[in-house]
């Protein structure tokens, strides 16, 4: 019979989460880690769920379930993280694996057995300690047949690896991220490990592919509804803001008019040579698009070498400097008496 499973998110499941801490004895009374203690805090929250067998109650069942079945071989899944990091960088190097085990149904039936006599056993000892605190006999009992079964699922799971990269490549959807597929897909094959039954003389494979195949579909059903609602993909770009970046070109724009409104109306009182250096190196003659022209090409123009036009530049630039810093201390003196303009003033 078919345990059903109270929902992780459910008003009776959140409060059983809530009291099973208060349900485990302190873990210096018993020796458990605190690694330990949220285990069998988590064991003893949610009713476990498991595929009932008439194995189980045989007066022998765990004794020919573990100890008289053949060993099975585990697989080597070395293979899984080079070929992913292949696939995913647009390789398309063949899948195939030396360390994939082919198991027959006689052997899945075996290793569901087991997974499935360890969830069993476990909802025996939940039943047993019912709304008490577990004994430390109990404790150890919870995590010895809960690491069973998360052991078999590993090992079921880890063999049907390569089954979920051969879907995925099979149906790849040039929309969905190859990654996020095989994702998608891995979670499919570990909830097939716990609903597939195996006493209906199924193979595994014929179940979770079917179960593999509808998370692909969801993935891309979700990804086309994603699409409707943002058809754009998304920038980085436009998350940064150029505020600072207009800020710094507003201001060295009034900067250059400021120089310019000072070297037109020779505020700072420049010599005619001084003048003639500075419109032709800043190109600040009437036409708006003067050249700028070299320290050499000034030098041409008034007879002198670039070197001395260069010290005609500099001296010039200073008078100019010492002009806009005048300015500048004349409007701080003005806005003395309001704070507004002083702080602007300031800034600027």
């Amino acid at each position: 019979m078919r345990q059903t499973m109270i929902g992780k998110n459910s008003p009776l499941g959140r409060h059983r989460r809530r009291h099973a801490v208060n349900r485990v004895p302190r873990r210096h009374e018993i020796g458990l880690t605190p690694e330990e203690e949220r285990l069998i805090s988590r064991i003893l929250a949610e009713p476990m769920d498991y595929i009932d067998s008439k194995e189980f109650r045989k007066p022998d069942a765990e004794s020919s379930i573990y100890e008289q079945a053949p060993p099975i071989q585990r697989p080597d899944v070395s293979w899984y993280r080079p070929l992913m990091d292949d696939l995913t960088g647009g390789s398309d190097r063949n899948m195939k694996s030396g360390g994939t085990v082919l198991l027959t149904a006689a052997q899945e039936r075996v290793l569901f057995l087991q997974y499935n006599y360890a969830r069993h056993r476990l909802r025996e000892l939940q039943v047993e300690v019912g709304a008490g605190e577990p004994s430390r006999a109990q404790i150890g009992e919870l995590l010895r047949w809960y690491r069973r079964a998360e052991a078999y699922r590993d090992q079921i799971a880890e063999t049907n690896l390569a089954l979920v990269l051969a879907m995925a490549k099979r149906t790849r959807m040039s929309e969905v991220d190859f990654a996020d597929l095989v994702s998608e897909g891995n979670m499919a094959l570990l909830r097939s490990v716990d609903k597939f039954d195996c006493e209906r003389g199924f193979k595994f494979s014929t179940y979770a592919c079917r179960a593999i195949l509808k998370a692909f579909s969801r993935q891309g059903m979700k990804l086309s509804k994603y699409r409707q609602k943002f058809p754009t993909d998304f920038d980085p770009t436009m998350e940064k803001s150029n505020h600072a970046e207009t800020v710094r070109r507003l201001h060295e724009q009034e900067c250059a008019e400021e120089v310019k409104h000072i070297v037109r109306s020779n505020d700072a009182e420049l010599s005619d040579v001084e003048q003639v250096v500075i419109h032709h190196r800043f190109g600040l003659d009437a036409e708006p698009d003067s050249p700028q022209l070299t320290l050499e090409q000034v030098g041409q123009i008034i007879g002198v070498t670039k070197e001395r036009v260069r010290q005609i530049q500099n001296k010039a630039l200073e008078k100019i400097r010492l002009v806009i810093e005048a300015n500048r201390d004349r409007e701080l003196e003005e806005a003395a008496k309001d704070p507004t303009r002083a702080a602007v003033a300031s800034n600027n």
